[in-house]
């Protein structure tokens, strides 16, 4: 078993982000398979070294360690280019010059009519069937291209150890954006592949995106892993966490006086082991651990400063 928490460093982490992370840890060592971190900095606008040395310090503060070096998908590039050439090779590729906001207003403006087979929000296929001279009258006038996954709008089921069967549709996903950065979704195949994680563990937030994934190791030709999609944790107002919601990072919960231990003891309560006042450390949580104590639903976070 090798497990993985793969955040994208563009800020602190927050205790939802933070909660899974220990899920995932204690899914790896609870088997005694390995846990690796790996950094889905993708985007270098957004993306720091800083805040990836702010986050991995933040997870060495919980106590939770990883195996080997920490990999960071800005530098593996070629590799996932080397799938889109694999795609490419068999006619699975092909240019989409859409903004995002066209792509809204197709979607939009056919509300009201059949969506066949598309998932909700699904690409419309715009730029699917486009004649060389299309592409080429697109080209002229400076239109960048992104490149997407000819599919033929597969139904995929899984089987997630949390949130059960889900079966999804897939549209034509994104392999690369237009500004040449790949796109999540092949990324996050390849380096699973490639690092040999057989567990996935995130939020429930990225559900829907695993039938696409799902069918890109099919067409890739490699191993579907294990999934546990991980309820979020919400604010007072049942959104998903952020800023709005106080003190939510361990730097903000120490500046009111939250040690780690408090902040521990209140994640491990919050997937069904121990009282949220106990003094376990992540270390004594392992062998209590199992997939089913974890809840089935969203979280909501606690003003721990005030306990």
């Amino acid at each position: 078993m090798t497990g993985r928490f793969a955040p994208s460093p563009t800020g602190e982490l927050h205790v939802g982000n933070l909660r899974t992370a220990l899920v995932a840890w204690l899914a790896a060592r609870s088997t005694g398979g390995a846990f690796i971190v790996r950094m889905e900095d993708l985007d270098r606008v957004t993306s720091s070294v800083e805040h990836e040395r702010g986050q991995l310090a933040d997870l060495a503060a919980l106590g939770l360690d990883w195996d080997g070096d920490v990999v960071r998908q800005s530098e593996r590039f070629e590799r996932y280019r080397e799938a889109i050439d694999v795609l490419a090779g068999r006619g699975l590729v092909y240019p989409c010059y859409c903004t995002r906001r066209e792509i809204q207003r197709e979607i939009a403006a056919a509300a009201s009519a059949p969506h066949g087979t598309l998932p909700p929000d699904g690409y419309p296929g715009t730029c699917r069937d486009l004649t060389s001279t299309e592409r080429a009258t697109r080209e002229a006038i400076g239109r960048p291209a992104a490149l997407r996954l000819r599919t033929e709008h597969e139904q995929i089921e899984i089987v997630d150890r949390i949130a059960g069967i889900h079966r999804g549709t897939v549209d034509d996903v994104v392999l690369q954006r237009g500004d040449g950065v790949p796109a999540y979704n092949l990324a996050v195949v390849v380096d699973d592949a490639a690092q040999g994680v057989t567990q996935v563990v995130r939020g429930d937030d990225l559900l829907s995106s695993t039938p696409r994934q799902v069918l890109l190791q099919r067409l890739l030709g490699l191993a579907t892993p294990e999934y546990l999609h991980v309820p979020l944790v919400v604010g007072p107002d049942g959104e998903r966490l952020a800023k709005r919601h106080g003190a939510v990072t361990l730097s903000q919960l120490a500046e009111r006086g939250v040690s780690v231990s408090e902040v521990v003891a209140w994640l491990a309560a919050s997937i069904g082991l121990g009282a949220p006042d106990g003094g376990l450390g992540v270390r004594e949580l392992i062998d209590g651990f199992d997939p089913s104590v974890v809840p089935r639903h969203a979280v909501t976070v606690v003003d721990l400063s005030a306990r």
